[in-house]
């Protein structure tokens, strides 16, 4: 795989070639990954899967005009041919007033933060097939040794490793490299038509700081058991305590409202949110994509603006929207560092490590406070509408008794509006940064629940 100056240079060269041809502006991103994955079933190798793949995307603009295109085919002629592919296409695309390059100023200018986002810069080696069979067949060792699992879906576990670059012909060139390592088990609980599966996972850029697959393994196993013989709930008006792995899509739903793209074709639930409180006081929502080691860490951000910490919502108040270039120029404001680049078409927006803080409330404490309730351990759908914010989703978990978890119930749907969920937000005090977006344990009061 090419070192991360050889993904930067090949960048800035397929830049040149597009000035060269004719473009007023460009910019184009390289993108390389190798990939390792070994799956296991019942004690036995069941997959062993390499991948590795180049990619390169350039975006030109004529004038007010622009046109994307991307190849997987890096040769020179190939690359020629994009080229005039691009200009060509950009000239006989609409006028976009809003479209172009970020703003010179806001470029990064000097030295990337160093994030520690590839753990072979310190010397770590790649792992062996080998290796990672081992890990796989751990954690599903691990689940099945759980009493009450009779069955396995399979153990996996995986490496890769990726460089990403972006240049711009008005004076920005950066890549970095990343690695990341992932292992997982899903297996069953109980007999028959009874059976209940579950699962559990976890991943991590560095090696060193990937749990240990008989944890992970095990905390799989004793998933899928207590989910044996769930019941059913009575329809009602109840509170409702998202469990840490399922609380983050509430944030998502969030993330999704106050982006560029929303605020501008005005298809957002938050849509005349922004300077007002939309989360208790006490909440607060941040990004901070400078987190070492981070799932969603990196130095700059889709059009090479520098990124930095920032409190999307603080005490409970929307500061922000999320805004490339584009959106903000429409909206007549400053683009916020948040742009996302893929392979192919315009940047669009995302977050670094997004988290919820600001929870005080003892997870004993919280429990005890809801009394009689359910805890959210799973969604299903995608019951959501971005332009009212009214929420509707298939769950399954366990009904709260007396402050306590109790027995396991399913097939029956939690239903709100996002609006009031989130200002009828409690949050515990057991954030774990495992995910590209944490939260707490989270209870939301006064929701509607249709049982089965």
């Amino acid at each position: 795989m090419l070192t991360v100056d050889q993904a930067r240079e090949r960048a800035q060269t397929i830049v040149e070639q597009a000035r060269r041809a004719g473009a007023d502006a460009a910019d184009a991103v390289f993108a390389a990954d190798a990939a390792l994955e070994v799956s296991v079933r019942l004690g036995k190798l069941e997959d062993v899967g390499r991948s590795e793949s180049a990619d390169l995307g350039l975006r030109v603009f004529v004038g007010k005009r622009s046109a994307s295109v991307s190849t997987s085919d890096l040769s020179d002629t190939a690359l020629a041919t994009l080229v005039e592919r691009a200009v060509a296409m950009a000239r006989e695309a609409p006028e976009d007033d809003w479209a172009g390059l970020a703003p010179t100023e806001r470029l990064l200018h000097g030295a990337p933060p160093l994030l520690d986002l590839d753990d072979t810069a310190c010397g770590t080696a790649p792992p062996t097939p080998e290796a990672l069979r081992d890990l796989a067949l751990a954690a599903e060792a691990a689940a099945l040794d759980v009493p009450g699992v009779t069955n396995s879906e399979g153990g996996g576990a995986s490496a890769a490793q990726s460089v990403w670059a972006l240049a711009t012909s008005h004076g920005f060139a950066g890549a970095y490299s990343t690695t990341s390592y992932g292992v997982s088990a899903s297996v069953l609980a109980g007999e028959g038509g009874g059976m209940q599966r579950d699962y559990a996972h976890h991943a991590a850029r560095r090696r060193d700081k990937l749990d240990a697959a008989a944890a992970i393994g095990r905390q799989a196993g004793e998933r899928a058991v207590r989910r044996l013989s769930p019941g059913r709930l009575t329809s009602g008006s109840m509170p409702i305590v998202f469990d840490p792995r399922v609380g983050g899509s509430l944030i998502g739903h969030l993330v999704g409202a106050i982006g560029g793209g929303a605020i501008t074709r005005r298809t957002s639930f938050l849509l005349d949110a922004l300077g007002s409180q939309i989360l208790p006081s006490n909440l607060s929502v941040r990004d901070d994509p400078h987190r070492p080691h981070g799932l969603r860490s990196r130095p700059f951000d889709g059009e090479g603006l520098a990124v930095s910490p920032a409190a999307i919502v603080e005490n409970g108040m929307l500061e922000t929207w999320l805004l490339d270039s584009a959106a903000a120029r429409q909206l007549g404001l400053e683009p916020t560092g948040h742009a996302a680049r893929g392979i192919g078409g315009a940047p669009g927006v995302t977050t670094g490590n997004l988290y919820l803080d600001g929870g005080k409330v003892p997870l004993a404490t919280l429990l005890a406070e809801v009394g009689e309730g359910v805890y959210v351990t799973e969604l299903i759908g995608q019951g959501v509408n971005s332009v009212t914010g009214d929420y509707s989703r298939g769950a399954a978990g366990f009904r709260i008794v007396g402050g306590e978890i109790a027995e396991p119930v399913a097939e029956f749907t939690i239903a709100g509006n996002l609006k009031d969920m989130y200002r009828n937000m409690t949050a515990a005090n057991d954030l774990v940064f495992r995910y590209g977006v944490n939260v707490p344990t989270l209870r939301v009061d006064g929701m509607t629940v249709a049982g089965g």
